[in-house]
């Protein structure tokens, strides 16, 4: 059984206004995605780490080899009309969200599209929701706001107008990110600057969230 429900993505609209971005809802298989969050990586400290620096069961692991594989390239190409490649692929996870998330901000340059796919039970928080943003002040600037439901994907093209954020969440807010970068020389850049991170958070107890 496949894991992703790519007939969900074909179906959805590209939304252009004031960037490109879609929205699937059930972009994971309904029937596969409990087992999938049973399987995520168990995270306690926050910031993202690249997949393959984490533990995690077979469920989870056939739903990144399904992000990763040729044909979802194919699908996001289409999508946002860009020639992107497998080999540009960067794969994150998170599990927890702190005080300081959610800033209003832009992806980097280096990064063509981004993806996010929450792996969380039915959100019932007002924060940590997703926003997609008119500009750069105004959290309330909103174009559209995306409970991380879990299997609901939000994926956009990076733009100097790509705003973002969410409203304050502290606590467990669990998401795949993957990035098409530039090049695979930034793809590398980045995995070893989360890695870092990660290193380092280990290594200091004060950045822990609180449970």
């Amino acid at each position: 059984m496949n894991v992703l429900q790519l007939d969900a993505f074909r179906r959805a609209p590209l939304c252009t206004d004031p960037f490109e971005y879609l929205v699937v809802r059930d972009f994971v298989a309904p029937a596969a995605l409990s087992a999938v969050i049973r399987d995520f990586p168990p995270l306690c400290d926050t910031g993202l780490l690249p997949v393959a620096a984490t533990h995690h069961g077979p469920a989870f692991a056939a739903l990144v080899a399904e992000i990763e594989s040729e044909a979802l390239t194919r699908e996001f190409s289409e999508k946002f009309g860009l020639a992107l490649s497998p080999r540009q692929l960067l794969t994150t996870v998170r599990g927890r969200c702190a005080p300081k998330d959610g800033r209003i901000h832009t992806d980097s340059p280096s990064k063509l599209v981004t993806a996010l796919l929450y792996l969380n039970d039915r959100w019932g928080a007002e924060g940590g929701r997703l926003r997609l943003l008119r500009g750069a002040h105004d959290i309330e600037d909103v174009v559209a706001e995306v409970p991380p439901d879990g299997g609901t994907l939000v994926a956009f093209r990076r733009t100097d107008r790509s705003y973002h954020g969410h409203t304050p969440y502290v606590g467990v807010r669990r998401y795949l990110m993957f990035n098409w970068m530039a090049d695979r020389a930034a793809a590398r850049r980045e995995t070893l600057r989360h890695r870092l991170s990660a290193t380092v958070k280990r290594l200091l107890p004060r950045h822990r969230s609180a449970p």
